[in-house]
């Protein structure tokens, strides 16, 4: 709900946003959030109207009347284009689901019947961007030649890992991770700059799930953050049974999720561009699987990245990815 909120969310310094209800015989049958984000318009020049928060029940006729809402919103202010499901920003849920419905969503993607998609094809969209999402088999041990290569690369470039006992020495690097993040992913098509004030506020809202053990951070012989990645335990099923609320019990379906898992999601890494296919991954890895054998994690997932940014799916080559989800967002010329 804080998300919505134009007084507590910052994102409403570069953004504007409408909400609506659709009703069929007295009864909500759909909502939909239209969004303009002012930044990517006019600094990017992508002329585009978000929509986000879609559902609806399954009549193409509601689909169709909370679209027209974000036409509405294009024609309004001369964009050329429609494109969802998003959010505010990249650093939001994004992609109606295509495949893997049967699976449950991690917390960071939405879930969405089959006829989501369809009824976007039927009214004339058209696939703009499409992520995939995998299932990675964790192994009882490092693989050899994982640490062999990790200890090269530390060796050839002088760099060390930081390891965190708590969430306070974490603070300290958040920005710096966050500027990595504008620097790795800058070229991908979704790509929109993250601002400082959209830093404080993700880091206010995440920090509380976060657990230092699952933190990786490498710095050059200059101190200098050059990679990082963020791992979580699995807090699907802990979700699932908070209901959607953490008071006054969903607090500990979270934190017996936090202290006993055997599944984890791959959240975020960013690695500096000067650094890029250089085997800095090698050093992350070790330091991941090592902490997975030592928290009894079997599974992890990996949350959806951009099917054309087949760099990072190179990654999980060696732990028998298994894609097992994808969605894409919808684009329609105003």
């Amino acid at each position: 709900m804080e998300t919505l909120d134009a007084s507590k969310n910052p994102v409403f310094k570069n953004a504007d946003a409408s909400y609506y209800l659709a009703y069929k015989d007295g009864k909500i049958a759909g909502r939909v959030a239209v969004i303009i984000n002012h930044l990517e318009v006019k600094e990017i020049g992508k002329k585009k109207v978000r929509f986000g928060w879609l559902d609806m029940i399954d009549d193409i006729e509601v689909t169709k009347a909370l679209l027209e809402e974000a036409f509405e919103a294009g024609r309004a202010n001369n964009l050329e284009y429609v494109e969802g499901p998003v959010g505010f920003s990249n650093m939001e849920k994004a992609g109606i689901l295509t495949k893997g419905f049967d699976e449950l969503n991690t917390m960071i993607t939405w879930y969405h019947h089959p006829y989501y998609a369809k009824h976007m094809e039927q009214l004339g969209f058209k696939k703009q961007a499409t992520w995939v999402e995998y299932s990675l088999s964790i192994p009882d041990e490092v693989f050899e030649k994982v640490k062999k290569f990790s200890k090269l690369i530390r060796e050839r470039y002088e760099l060390t890992v930081i390891r965190f006992k708590n969430k306070k020495e974490i603070l300290p690097y958040v920005d710096a991770m966050f500027g990595l993040l504008n620097k790795t992913y800058n070229t991908l098509q979704t790509f929109v700059p993250i601002q400082q004030y959209q830093i404080d506020y993700y880091k206010e809202k995440y920090f509380n799930f976060i657990h230092p053990d699952y933190i990786t951070c490498i710095k050059d012989k200059d101190g200098k953050l050059i990679a990082f990645s963020v791992v979580m335990p699995s807090f699907s099923k802990a979700l699932k049974k908070a209901n959607g609320k953490l008071m006054p019990f969903g607090w500990y379906h979270i934190l017996q999720a936090q202290k006993k898992n055997c599944k984890a999601a791959f959240y975020l890494i960013g690695i500096d561009p000067e650094y890029q296919g250089k085997g800095v991954t090698a050093i992350i890895f070790e330091e991941m699987q090592q902490l997975f054998n030592v928290k009894g994690i079997q599974t992890v997932e990996t949350n959806p990245e951009l099917i054309e940014n087949t760099a990072v799916q190179l990654l999980w080559k060696d732990y028998s990815p298994v894609q097992h989800k994808e969605r894409s967002t919808f684009r329609k010329n105003i």
